[in-house]
């Protein structure tokens, strides 16, 4: 009887064990700005120097399809604090403020709620609405001083540290001087990669110019890598390597002409990487040591997935995946992205990926992916290829950037890495493009994509509601509706055209623009018949179709009144209105009627930074300021 006693206790003090859990990971976040995987030597660069990156890819999870849900700052990083895609909260427009519902929080909120102590070191650009209370609510320290250190003894923590040793402005818009102090300097002389230390991307001219610019990217990303290194050593002196999940990623794609603000898979695809420490390796589906996994992921599934590992309850409006533990999720086929406006630079492209090919569509393609925007002019490397094409030194590829886009590209990223060659007309890919366009349509509709309204009108909604609520209402927003006026939008011909002047008599004013935009895309031979329809459309109540039409007017018929009233629409006191204007008059022959008033409106005070930065493109493009010229906001 006493041995069975003892065996007895002996099963139930071994059970006992078995069921006591783990405490809670510690989850530090590290996130770098404007990066590309390419650049990276655990993503087969030899030419970079990243030893800390790459040791943390040797020893975690390295992700080959990770992607941002943007191309922008803002846009990506309301998806990552909110988990709700911005063409749903109607935050893809970099650096606007729209209202979003009550209920929608960031997630270290939800965090919080279960004991952790959350911070962010610091920055935050999180596209929404009276973002110091949402921001407030969110952290419980959101400084240049938070991190872990601050927590009650044994409290677990969520600690995010950004770095922006990688951003757009040490790679190219800062003057080179204002580089070489901020990084160039700070590298030792062995850590320094030289202008000729490196294979330059085919889409850029190979010049000694062009080098020593591009030559900013790994030195920059080699900065970025020390100052991780820095951190990971305090984490390690404080004791806490042994007990902290370690994320690593990039807000979107390189910040470069062609990658950062363009809705392909350069801006899009992101570095990404896991570290689990021992008593957490369990966490990992993809095992651990230099696991490397092509599973699909993007910022949406951010979200669900820490507050699932902080224990929490998933808020029934996060639809992203959860990617570990537990609760994980299935894993998904296909992604859908999203590009909007960038400063003052207008756009709209969605995308799908299945991490082999990337198709994306163009809804706005007369402008080209080099558009104007001009905290990209301001950058010497852009200055250049300007010069450059201008001189007639690029080649068909490198001066493709400048010309109008195609309505849809498809690139096979895994032997295409720099998507030189669209596949669209390629009868091989004729499934793969039909299987594509049928999951974008799907993914429109399903999310009620919300940006099909343009900025004006998210405007106008914001005053009382939200685009996110909206949305969800099928009267006021007829999406099916809209979309098959905005799915003309890019495809040129004669065909298309007439459909799209007939959409212009449509009792929606939301289809009069898509129908106006479509035909800003046709060329002036395909618009000769339709001179009337275009014409009337110039005194439509609503004022995106009005400025579209005389646009149109002006750059195909020459039309006086339309120059007329292009001028009244640049001194608009809406903002979004004056924005569409000036944008439209970028990519006009004659601009020389429009500059005194252009003039007069960037020396208004109370003109918005977007309005005077495309003043400032519009007079650069003619030589009447230097491009250099940086207007701050």
């Amino acid at each position: 009887m006493k041995n069975i006693a003892l065996l007895l206790f002996t099963l139930t003090f071994f059970v006992s064990c078995q069921k006591k859990e783990l405490p809670k990971p510690n989850i530090l976040w590290i996130t770098i700005e404007d990066s590309s995987p390419q650049f990276f030597g655990c993503y087969g660069d030899s030419d970079a120097r990243t030893p800390v990156i790459d040791k943390l890819a040797e020893e975690g999870v390295r992700f080959t399809n990770a992607f941002s849900t943007g191309t922008v700052c803002s846009p990506s990083r309301s998806t990552i604090i909110t988990g709700v895609r911005t063409y749903k909260m109607g935050t893809g427009n970099h650096r606007s403020n729209y209202a979003i519902p009550k209920f929608i929080h960031g997630f270290p909120y939800y965090m919080q709620q279960q004991g952790y102590y959350v911070t962010n070191n610091a920055k935050t650009d999180y596209n929404v609405g009276d973002v110091k209370k949402f921001t407030k609510q969110a952290w419980n320290e959101s400084s240049r001083k938070a991190g872990w250190w601050n927590r009650k003894p044994g409290q677990p923590f969520f600690a995010v540290f950004n770095y922006a040793d990688s951003h757009q402005s040490r790679t190219m818009t800062l003057p080179f001087k204002t580089y070489k102090k901020i990084v160039w300097d700070k590298l030792a002389e062995d850590e320094r990669i030289g202008n000729n230390d490196f294979k330059m991307p085919p889409f850029y001219n190979d010049s000694p110019e062009m080098r020593k610019q591009f030559a900013r990217v790994y030195n920059s990303i080699k900065l970025t890598d020390n100052r991780i290194g820095e951190l990971l050593d305090r984490l390690e002196k404080d004791n806490l390597r042994d007990s902290t999940i370690i994320f690593f990623y990039a807000d979107h794609g390189e910040g470069m002409p062609r990658g950062k603000t363009n809705g392909i898979n350069f801006g899009y695809r992101v570095p990404f990487v896991i570290w689990f420490p021992e008593m957490y390796k369990h966490l990992s589906p993809w095992g651990t040591a230099g696991a490397v996994t092509n599973e699909l992921i993007d910022f949406e599934d951010l979200a669900p997935t820490l507050i699932s590992l902080a224990g929490g309850k998933i808020p029934d409006y996060l639809k992203g995946r959860v990617l570990m533990g537990k609760n994980r999720s299935e894993p998904v086929d296909h992604l859908a992205l999203s590009a909007d406006r960038s400063d003052n630079g207008i756009d709209m492209v969605r995308s799908i990926t299945d991490g082999k090919y990337v198709y994306s569509r163009n809804f706005m393609p007369w402008m080209p992916e080099a558009r104007y925007i001009r905290y990209m002019e301001i950058g010497d490397i852009k200055q250049i290829m300007r010069k450059e094409l201008a001189e007639g030194k690029l080649n068909p590829l490198q001066k493709s950037l400048f010309e109008p886009r195609p309505a849809e590209f498809l690139f096979d990223i895994e032997n295409d890495l720099w998507e030189t060659k669209n596949l669209v007309g390629n009868p091989k890919y004729k499934e793969v493009l039909a299987k594509m366009r049928k999951q974008l349509n799907d993914e429109v509709l399903s999310s009620r994509d919300v940006m099909f309204l343009p900025e004006y009108e998210i405007g106008l909604i914001s005053k009382t509601g939200n685009a996110y609520e909206f949305r969800l209402d099928s009267t006021r927003y007829p999406l099916k509706e809209i979309y098959a006026a905005a799915s003309l939008s890019g495809k040129r011909g004669a065909e298309i055209a007439i459909k799209q002047t007939e959409l212009l008599r449509s009792k929606n004013s939301i289809v009069r623009y898509w129908a106006a935009m479509g035909l800003q895309c046709q060329s002036a031979e395909t618009l000769h018949p339709f001179q009337k329809e275009i014409i009337r459309a110039m005194s439509d109540k609503y004022p995106p179709v009005a400025v579209t039409a005389a646009a149109i007017a002006y750059s195909n018929y020459k039309s006086s009144d339309a120059e007329t009233k292009l001028i009244s629409w640049i001194k608009s006191d809406n903002p979004d209105i004056a924005l569409m204007a000036i944008n439209y008059l970028l990519y006009v022959d004659n601009k020389a009627p429009f500059v005194e008033t252009v003039k007069a409106v960037h020396e208004m005070p109370d003109r918005i930074y977007n309005v005077k930065a495309a003043c400032v493109d519009f007079l650069g493009s003619m030589g009447l300021v230097p491009n250099n010229y940086n207007y701050r906001r």
